[in-house]
């Protein structure tokens, strides 16, 4: 039952990747599908990008370990900030200025609105630099799950997720991608839903699963009775950190923005708020729950040994072979969904803002759109080679490079785009400082984190400051430096202004 769900679930995805060859037949259809996505689309592939098998396995189980229920705070946090803030005030006015600078990628956003092609390729750079080893590590969370289901050797499993996803994002580009993440999706509520169920039920329900989880103690941790059942947790201000760096940083991917400049209109962006709060709720929400829950299965996880991924796996070994064999697909989908996202990503930017804006300036629609998909491949297979490379050797560097990706992207690019959206006087220099900061104090905490203080040694805390600390710079830099070109400011914000006829219902009479 468990091998024909995964062909039937292969087969799906492919024949939609087919289906949709029609709306990639040039750039803009391939990277964006056209500006014409709907709102479940769109809200699903934000979703679906957003939370990864690295949430599912890793971060649930790692986060859940060290703070108990209150982990759910993270899942909160992902909800309201991560998709309901993102979606209210970046989600409309990227959709207009990028449409009105004529820019389909992030780096190209920053080269038009600044007026500078050094800012676009060397944010492009900082984009092929640390999404490649982040997307290589979609593939860590399907190890344990799939050894657990169908006892294959992860390199298989490997080089399969990569095939079937290079071949349907190939085909059909951002439309297939986007309508394989609806189904995707469909299968991460349904399964995350089931799953909660199932381990609630195997602990005697929600109230006994609470209670057991209030008689666990570590001393290690703490020495008050029942914290990992608290609210706040065992480690409040180090929780924060995970809600800032896991919530704020949406503001800042450019796999995450890059779906705001796909969106069809203004009913897209109401629907599209609300489906994907709630799909953040339900997915992020249960996610980080279920993993707070972890502790009950102490006796049976050596966390020194095997690491925090072995956590989730060691709650759901017991299930039914049927909830089994949806917990492997719905981590497949969302590990396939952020990989498609993540190299459609960056093969564009490295098409469109750096192969064309500097080296081969003439190409034209179709030698891009086949640099896009040669690209979409040599990613892929990069990031598989990374993954199989970390497999068979241990190494430990490629999943500490992972962790520090976040922090280091969502630190250089959420301030400067942010503010560029709102704020005419934001300026080059500033965008530049933001840029240095965020991807400096990262490398810092990569190759000397000795020399930070003991509080930002983390490399979740240094990204949440990152982000947090662009936010000051951008605007105290761009009043210290010179103001920039007044009428061009003023032409690129005038798309704001843009009359439109609505009826009564939306607007009354004066």
């Amino acid at each position: 039952m468990k091998v024909v769900l995964l062909i039937l679930y292969f087969a799906v995805m492919i024949g939609i990747g087919f289906y949709c060859r029609k709306n990639a037949t040039d750039v803009n259809g391939f990277v964006l599908g056209g500006r014409s996505v709907g709102p479940w689309l769109t809200a699903f592939a934000f979703g679906t990008s957003y939370f990864s098998a690295v949430v599912f396995v890793g971060y649930a189980g790692q986060f859940g370990w060290k703070y108990g229920i209150a982990a759910t705070w993270a899942g909160i946090g992902n909800c309201i900030i991560g998709s309901l803030m993102a979606w209210a005030i970046l989600g409309r006015r990227t959709r207009i200025m990028t449409q009105h600078l004529d820019s389909a990628t992030m780096p190209q956003f920053f080269g038009k609105r600044f007026k500078s092609e050094a800012l676009m390729i060397v944010s492009s750079a900082i984009i092929f630099v640390f999404l490649i080893p982040y997307t290589a590590s979609l593939y860590n969370g399907l190890s344990r799950l799939f050894g657990m289901a169908f006892n294959i050797d992860y390199s298989v499993c490997i080089v399969l997720m990569a095939v079937l996803t290079a071949v349907y994002v190939i085909a059909g580009g951002y439309m297939a991608t986007a309508i394989n993440d609806f189904i995707q999706g469909m299968i991460m509520l349904f399964g995350i839903s089931a799953v909660i169920v199932a381990v609630m039920k195997a602990n005697g329900g929600l109230l006994n699963a609470l209670d057991g989880l209030a008689r666990v103690s570590d001393e290690t941790v703490s020495t008050t009775p029942g914290i990992f059942a608290s609210f706040l947790g065992p480690d409040p201000l180090n929780l924060m950190f995970v809600v800032i760096l896991t919530s704020l940083g949406t503001w800042g991917l450019p796999q995450m923005v890059q779906k705001f400049y796909a969106i069809k209109d203004e009913g897209s962006i109401h629907k599209g708020t609300v489906i994907s709060t709630i799909f953040a709720l339900v997915v992020a929400g249960g996610c980080y729950f279920l993993g707070g829950f972890g502790r009950l299965y102490s006796d049976q996880i050596d966390i020194a040994a095997n690491g925090y991924d072995s956590v989730i796996p060691t709650m759901l070994q017991n299930l039914s072979p049927g909830l089994i064999a949806l917990v492997v697909i719905l981590v497949l989908s969302a590990s396939m969904s952020t990989l498609s996202s993540l190299v459609i990503a960056s093969s564009s930017t490295l098409t469109i803002d750096f192969l064309k804006g500097k080296f081969m300036k003439k190409m034209d629609d179709k030698q891009q759109l086949l640099s896009i998909r040669i690209l979409v491949v040599v990613f892929i297979a990069i990031s598989a080679i990374i993954a199989l490379i970390q497999y068979k050797s241990s190494v430990t560097f490629i999943a500490q490079l992972m962790g520090i990706s976040w922090g280091a992207l969502a630190g250089a690019f959420l301030a400067p785009f942010l503010y560029s959206l709102y704020w005419k006087k934001t300026t080059k220099i500033a965008c530049w400082a933001s840029f240095v900061f965020g991807v400096g104090l990262m490398m810092v905490n990569m190759f000397a984190k000795s020399v930070l203080p003991k509080l930002l040694q983390s490399p979740i805390n240094s990204g949440a400051i990152a982000m947090l600390a662009g936010l000051v710079i951008v605007p105290v830099v761009s009043l210290i430096t010179k103001a920039p070109d007044n009428d061009f400011v003023e032409e690129t914000f005038a798309c704001y202004e843009k009359k439109h006829e609505v009826s009564q219902k939306t607007a009354l009479n004066d």
